[in-house]
């Protein structure tokens, strides 16, 4: 692709959201950041890093289902040599409510030894929830709470507000919503938020996010094109779709239907019908 577009997307629900995250900041002793196990580096919110400065940092990978386990294990690793803490969890299936108190204490244990040596009962942790659209934040709080605390949707910017959420004696969540940063310098960052969903369609081209992906595809799992869609890999991305298009019958009178070509390539990856794919690994 050789002109480098960047990607905005800074609606002012955002700009209010980044403002109340910075009042709300001292009344938390940790954050949980979640991001998605299928690519955690470009679902990392850079902007975080000046709202939250020294405070303890939990990271929370999501979806480790549609994630390649392996690679989730690489990337566990990677932020444990970097001193932070991050656990994979699938946010729908799994029971983590323990393993998270487990994991929320270590990471506030500084903080606990202090109360200790004051003669201070610990209290409950307060932890402020972050993360950008879609990476399963309002799924997270749901499950933990065991009712409808937030609102879901597989959409970018569901979450508009903020809110407590009291997990008996231990932990207390403060929900934030989803914060994009105002611009993506690396077309390919918001290239793949975009195949995430993190960022809405009408923003993309679905055309170049589709041969973004298929590209990728070709160089990093070829074989999903003979598994899944039963097609040889051609010379150029677009003509490896064209090739999907044909044998599915994605033809418009007689021609190739790009739109529901393009539309359903991507939502094929999304839906993980392609099966677990990471899109990047640790430095």
């Amino acid at each position: 692709m050789e002109n480098k577009k960047v990607i905005q997307w800074f609606p002012g629900h955002m700009t209010k959201a980044k403002r109340q995250m910075e009042e709300n900041i001292k009344k938390v002793d940790f954050i949980i950041e979640i991001r998605d196990a299928r690519m955690p580096e470009s679902s990392r919110n850079p902007m975080l890093d000046e709202i939250v400065g020294n405070k303890p940092r939990l990271i929370i990978l999501s979806k480790k289902d549609k994630a390649d386990f392996e690679i989730t294990k690489e990337w566990i690793q990677y932020y444990d040599k970097e001193n932070q803490k991050a656990l994979a969890l699938d946010l729908i299936k799994e029971s983590y409510r323990n393993v998270l108190v487990k994991y929320s204490q270590e990471v506030c244990s500084a903080l606990i030894e202090r109360q200790k040596r004051k003669g201070i009962k610990p209290r409950a942790l307060r932890a402020m929830v972050c993360g950008i659209p879609n990476v399963g934040k309002s799924t997270f709080i749901n499950t933990l709470a065991k009712r409808k605390a937030a609102v879901t949707g597989d959409k970018p910017g569901v979450t508009k507000s903020l809110q407590w959420i009291k997990l008996g004696q231990d932990l207390e969540l403060l929900d934030t919503p989803g914060v994009l940063w105002p611009k993506f310098e690396d077309e390919q960052v918001g290239l793949r938020l975009a195949l995430l969903g993190s960022i809405r369609d009408e923003v993309v081209s679905m055309d170049e996010l589709a041969i973004f992906a298929c590209a990728w595809l070709e160089e990093n799992k070829p074989h999903v094109f003979k598994d899944v869609y039963d097609v040889e890999i051609q010379e150029k991305p677009y003509l490896t779709l064209y090739e999907i298009a044909r044998k599915r019958g994605y033809l418009l009178k007689g021609d190739i239907d790009e739109n529901r070509l393009m539309k359903t390539f991507v939502k094929d990856l999304r839906e993980n019908k392609c099966g677990p794919i990471t899109w990047e690994k640790p430095q």
